[in-house]
């Protein structure tokens, strides 16, 4: 398997995945002349391509083998989609994330306009929150215009951003604001995991 997205083969062949392997050919043959690229007009050559490699995955015990445990980890992570989709709590939580994102740039472009911005693992740190879920926030920040990319690669917050926080006014805890004494630095100072925000020059336009 490769690092392609992930195929739901047996939705394509519309079948269990109890299915055995007889009715795996016969479902497969029955798709397959609906899309063979000798038909004519009604071909479907991606489609024939797809359902042929589907065949091929499933009708062999051991590629099935590999595919099911993959199958199930795509569907749990579905489940789990679906569960917070309906739970309501996490689009809270999401708020309060992005509100200590944008509290903890407003503090960092305060403190030390010279560096303005800082990195998503920084961020990522400092926040203790993963850096996939720092990723989706500060892509929404970004399409709102209320962060920007400096050409140092940093995040830095924009004017609406700071609009909005002091609009709002600060949601980030004490222990997790940057120190106003040490530019960019948090109280007690950079553990060695931990690394200040390179300088670079601050981007005089604002870019989404």
């Amino acid at each position: 398997m490769t690092d392609e997205p992930f195929v739901d083969y047996y939705d394509l062949l519309q079948l269990s995945p109890n299915a055995d392997e007889d009715t795996i050919d016969r479902v497969f043959r029955h798709l397959a002349k609906k899309c063979h690229p000798d038909i004519g007009e009604a071909s479907d050559e991606t489609r024939f391509r797809r359902l042929t490699r589907a065949r091929a995955i499933l009708g062999d015990p051991e590629t099935r083998a590999g595919y099911d445990a993959k199958y199930q980890e795509y569907w749990n992570r579905k489940w789990k989609l679906a569960s917070e989709a309906t739970h309501g709590t996490a689009f809270a939580e999401d708020t309060a994330t992005r509100q200590r994102i944008l509290s903890l740039l407003y503090v960092q472009r305060r403190t030390d306009m010279r560096m303005p911005g800082l990195g998503e693992y920084e961020i990522s740190r400092l926040l203790r929150t993963p850096v996939e879920m720092v990723e989706f926030h500060l892509w929404y920040l970004r399409e709102k215009r209320l962060v920007y990319r400096l050409d140092t690669g940093q995040l830095a917050i924009s004017a609406l951003g700071v609009d909005r926080i002091e609009r709002d006014q600060l949601h980030i805890s004490d222990d997790r604001l940057l120190s106003t004494g040490s530019a960019g630095m948090p109280p007690g100072g950079w553990g060695a995991a931990d690394a200040a925000p390179s300088s670079g020059a601050l981007e005089d336009g604002q870019r989404a």
